[in-house]
């Protein structure tokens, strides 16, 4: 996959909570090369708990933050290629984040994912229409993209999406 662009200011709000939080208050009030490297650093791990909270795993995972750029990279050897495409969106789907370096290992390769930025007015349907030509075909893609989606109406502007080949 590559590079990977999101939308900077959508997303989940992880950096706001926790050592996230302090780090990126130190790092605003006096933005010393230690004080960044150390919001770097947790945000980094909240994007790593972030996964771990989702059920995704990844041998040897191993996640990096670019604070000064908004962009992550993230590496390790994954089982398939949905579990991979599924952790780049863990990462990029975060508020602050610009983009994500993908160097994730596939064990198992498969055809990848067709992506979709959610816009306003978006649905399920609606996309599913767009890519299936069958709007009736909205839960192939909200099981593309669970953990993430709790709810097939629970989409946001800015949001990326997996969108699989059809069976």
């Amino acid at each position: 996959m590559g590079l990977m662009s999101f939308f900077k200011d959508a997303g989940e709000k992880l950096f706001g909570k926790g050592e996230a939080k302090a780090a990126k208050e130190a790092a605003a009030a006096t933005p010393t090369p230690e004080k960044v490297a150390a919001l770097s650093s947790a945000a980094g791990k909240a994007i790593s708990d972030y996964i771990g909270t989702q059920g995704l795993s990844a041998e040897g995972l191993d996640i990096g933050f670019d604070a000064a750029a908004g962009a992550v990279t993230v590496a390790g050897v994954v089982p398939d290629q949905a579990t991979k495409e599924k952790i780049v969106l863990c990462c990029g789907n975060v508020a602050g984040v610009e983009s994500v370096n993908d160097l994730l290992v596939v064990k198992e390769p498969a055809p990848e994912a067709q992506w979709h930025t959610v816009v306003s007015g978006d649905n399920l349907s609606k996309i599913a229409k767009k890519f299936y030509g069958d709007a009736n075909k909205y839960p192939v893609i909200f099981e593309a993209n669970k953990p993430m989606l709790s709810h097939p109406d629970k989409i946001y502007p800015g949001q990326m999406l997996r969108i699989p080949p059809l069976a």
